[in-house]
Parts: structure tokens; C-alpha cells; sequence
């Protein structure tokens, strides 16, 4: 289930860009990896793994993984055996690059990510994808910053 602190409607997520600056391709773009990120929610794979091309690459740099071709890309998903959620925090971009910031839950804990989508004729051509835990803050910095609101830190 999508924590209530986030919404994955890539009507809500429209904002991340100019309205008046957005063009009906990127429009469609902006819905078609909303719609990935609410499939991997809804645990649909074919849904969810419609955008990319049959020969799209996704490489993980933090495990050294590469993962070749749409199948390959989906078996190595569909095979996770946590418990996952995703929330995403943002979509933007434009033409053929786009960026997701995104919340995923692996057996309730959160893990922030952010996916970097190269396109080709319309179709995911290669994304790579960085996980990161969340951390406290050292109070060294407690009077430099600010707490970000909840609801973009952790999940509640």
C-alpha cells in the first residue's frame, strides 16, 4: 500500500514541471512511468514493465548489477521475496530523460531511490536505478539545517 504521506497519481505529480512548459509528449511520457511506479505497487509485472524497450538495459551501480532486456528486467523483480511498497515523491524531466524520486519499502523498511530513464522511440532504453538507507543526521550540523517535513524523510 502507498504510504498516505505520498501519492503515485501522475496527476498529483504534474507539478514537477512547468505546466505551460510541458509538451503533450512529455505529457504522455510523465503518465506512462507514473503508471510503472503504480503497477509495481499494484504488483502488476506486465504493467509495470510495459515502458521499457524489449531490449532496454537497468543497471544497479551500487551491486555492480546489469540486467539486459525487458524479460530479464521483470524475472529479476518478479522473483524479490520482500514485502515492497513504493511511493514516489516526484517525476521529472523532459524528451528522453527522466528522474524518479521515489520512497520503496522493503519488508517495511524505507530505502529512497532515485531511477534515471534514458528513452528511445518512446520506451525505456536503460535506467539505472540508486538505493540509499535513510540516516539521522549528526547534531554537528543541528544548526546549519532544518528538518525536512515527514513526509518526505520517512514514510510514517
Amino acid at each position: 500500500m502507498v504510504s498516505p504521506a505520498f501519492d503515485t497519481s501522475p496527476s498529483d505529480l504534474a507539478d514537477a514541471v512547468e505546466p505551460s512548459l510541458e509538451t503533450s509528449d512529455d505529457s504522455r511520457v510523465r503518465a506512462m512511468i507514473g503508471e510503472h511506479w503504480s503497477a509495481s505497487e499494484r504488483g502488476d509485472i506486465a504493467a509495470e514493465h510495459a515502458l521499457y524497450a524489449e531490449d532496454a538495459v537497468l543497471d544497479y551501480p551500487q551491486s555492480g548489477e546489469r540486467f539486459r532486456g525487458r524479460a530479464t528486467i521483470a524475472a529479476q523483480r518478479g522473483g524479490h521475496p520482500a514485502d515492497r511498497h513504493f511511493a514516489v515523491r516526484r517525476i521529472s524531466g523532459s524528451g528522453d530523460l527522466w528522474v524518479s524520486e521515489c520512497v520503496i519499502t522493503y519488508d517495511g523498511v524505507p530505502s529512497h531511490t532515485v531511477s534515471i530513464m534514458e528513452l528511445s522511440g518512446g520506451l525505456v532504453a536503460h535506467e539505472t536505478q540508486f538505493f540509499a538507507d535513510p540516516f539521522e543526521a549528526p547534531p554537528s550540523r543541528a544548526a546549519l539545517g532544518e528538518r525536512m517535513p515527514a513526509s518526505s524523510h520517512l514514510p510514517e
